[in-house]
């Protein structure tokens, strides 16, 4: 994939390649909107306790059979109409169908043809009924949760549309092609088989370089520790501002999530608005660092990152930007300095940050107190969580965007995948510290200590209300890894004054949001404690959350100045961003 796969103005997704065509461009752009840091957290999920939800299902139905009589009643009209509806097709009728809107059956041939037609009718039918048996069953809401994603994935694999002669669209293909893209998607998939897995691939990322085209904005490493390495960028205004301006990424993916291509880049944001931006890159753990734990992550991250900050600029204070994990990371370190009264934060800004985790969205079926555990145990074996494993379990996750899709595309019509910035950032993965990762979904997810002011990191109880540091909360509407309305109840847990933004699309286009195109954003001064009141009563704004965060930063960044030298003689450059860490495998 190259730059002009994306659009610096709009972010969207562009045909790049006569082999990339529409079906491959929207799988692109679908997949990101399923992507996120924290999905990966979903890794090595409890295989055992989907099979048990779903046994506790069929025992539950079996036990009371009256149970069946409204979901088969249902299937029972859902074959009836359909079947009235394909045969109407057959004699030129065009009676409506009982399934709704499902952009796998776009082409034409489901909608005109009678044979594609009643195909769709059966299998919608079959996959409604799957599902209903799981809701009538009666089971508690975390059995039936588990057992619904079980049969969702069941379904989305027994699509026609995964096979070459259920796909009107592939076998189209081939008769424009000659029979090519048959080759071509036989080709494709053995190169899966063998380099990815066995699972159809999501990006073309050779043409992405890091430090050419990814990861590009120009700067130097300053500071260097077995945890992180820090980066200072140079200054592309006169003048700065006094305040500089550290960015806190999650370990869970490679940092430059927040350096993207170019006109994608929020750090190169930061810097053409006049701020000295630093960004902490996390080391890519092996074995060796299976005891390194949260406390780790606070001292060695952030913590140390302020004190090479302070001593290269001469400021005291930064503002921090924390995005995902790493911006959970930013409340601990606020909480602890507060406990300490240390004045080393001017502001937060937290991006798709959630620090309330009662309601964690599709990812509760996933940290219930046995799959952490269990987990936990296979994680110790190895002292590392590895990240194809996270991979694979995450894109099971949204499987008819990051799986499905792109067997159409990839082996049944020869398509190369989309060349997109986020797609191959996403590929580039990264694996989790054992102690640390059960650190942190026991605590967070489980037992929601954060919230709580329950948790202690590094010897010093977090509290919250201590907090009193002015906090940007930026959320996005459709973020189904940091739920919207999770991501709001931070406004009500620190003692200072709160910002809360809302931004159109999901968890990592919500934060990759260059203005143009159609972005969009709501804001409210009010904080009611209903996040949908708040919502009620906000201002649609058109355009990017990128302008109305740039204001309020400016307001707490200080007088303008000579931009500080890169690096200090304590702090000497050691190299170009974006330094050796980001290259590790």
């Amino acid at each position: 994939m190259s730059i002009a796969a994306t659009s610096p103005t709009t972010g969207e997704v562009e045909r790049t390649d006569p082999a990339c065509g529409p079906e491959a461009v929207d799988a692109g752009r679908s997949a990101t909107e399923a992507l996120g840091p924290e999905g990966k957290l979903l890794a090595g999920i409890d295989v055992a306790g989907f099979a048990q939800s779903l046994s506790r299902v069929m025992a539950a139905l079996a036990a009371r059979p009256h149970l069946l009589l409204g979901p088969t009643g249902r299937l029972t009209v859902a074959l009836a109409t359909g079947g009235a509806s394909t045969a109407g097709r057959f004699f030129g009728v065009p009676f409506p169908g009982v399934d709704g809107d499902d952009r796998r059956f776009r082409h034409q041939a489901w909608e005109h043809n009678p044979w594609y037609f009643g195909i769709r009718q059966s299998y919608a039918a079959w996959s409604r009924y799957l599902l209903d048996l799981v809701d009538a069953a009666g089971v508690d809401r975390l059995t039936a949760e588990k057992a619904r994603f079980a049969v969702q994935l069941a379904v989305g694999a027994m699509a026609p549309t995964n096979t070459f002669w259920g796909n009107p669209a592939a076998i189209q293909r081939a008769a424009e092609t000659g029979g090519m893209s048959v080759l071509a998607g036989v080709r494709n998939f053995f190169h899966d088989l063998s380099v990815n897995g066995g699972r159809p691939s999501q990006v073309d990322a050779t043409p992405f370089r890091l430090g050419e085209n990814l990861a590009a904005t120009p700067g130097t490493v300053v500071f260097k520790n077995d945890l992180m390495e820090l980066i200072q960028y140079e200054a592309q205004t006169d003048t700065v501002h006094e305040v500089p301006l550290l960015l806190s990424p999650p370990w869970i993916n490679k940092y430059y999530i927040m350096d993207l291509s170019p006109g994608r880049s929020f750090v190169e944001w930061a810097v053409q608005h006049g701020h000295t931006v630093f960004a902490i890159s996390y080391r890519n753990p092996d074995e060796s660092h299976r005891d390194v734990n949260l406390d780790d992550y606070l001292l060695n991250g952030p913590y140390e990152a302020l004190r090479v900050i302070e001593e290269i600029t001469g400021s005291k204070q930064a503002n921090v930007v924390g995005l995902c994990l790493g911006g959970t990371l930013t409340m601990m370190l606020l909480a602890h300095l507060a406990a300490h009264d240390h004045d080393r934060v001017r502001s937060a800004t937290l991006l798709n940050t959630m620090i309330d985790f009662r309601e964690p969205g599709p990812m509760g079926i996933f940290v219930d107190p046995r799959s952490v555990e269990q987990l936990s145990e296979r994680m110790q074996e190895r002292g590392f969580l590895e990240s194809s494993e996270m991979s694979t379990m995450f894109d099971l996750l949204r499987a008819q965007d990051l799986v499905w899709n792109y067997v159409g595309t990839g082996w049944l019509m020869g398509e190369k995948p989309p060349a997109f910035d986020i797609l191959a950032w996403n590929a580039d993965g990264t694996r989790m510290p054992a102690d640390m990762h059960s650190f942190y979904l026991r605590y967070c997810y489980v037992e929601n200590q954060l919230a709580k002011g329950e948790m202690t990191l590094a010897g010093t109880r977090l509290d919250l209300r201590t907090i009193d540091e002015d906090v940007y909360v930026l959320a996005a509407r459709d973020d189904h890894i940091a739920p919207w309305k999770s991501s709001y109840a931070t406004t009500h847990l620190t003692g200072g004054p709160v910002r809360f933004v809302l931004s159109s699309s999901g968890h990592v286009a919500g934060i990759v949001n260059p203005p143009g195109g159609r972005r969009s954003y709501w804001t409210n001064a009010d904080l009611p404690p209903d996040p949908e009141q708040w919502l009620a009563g906000a201002e649609h704004h058109q355009g990017s959350w990128w302008e109305d965060w740039t204001a309020w930063i400016a307001e707490r960044a200080g007088k303008r100045r000579q931009p500080p030298p890169m690096g200090s003689k304590a702090h000497p450059p050691l190299g170009p961003a974006p330094g050796t860490y980001v290259h590790q495998r």
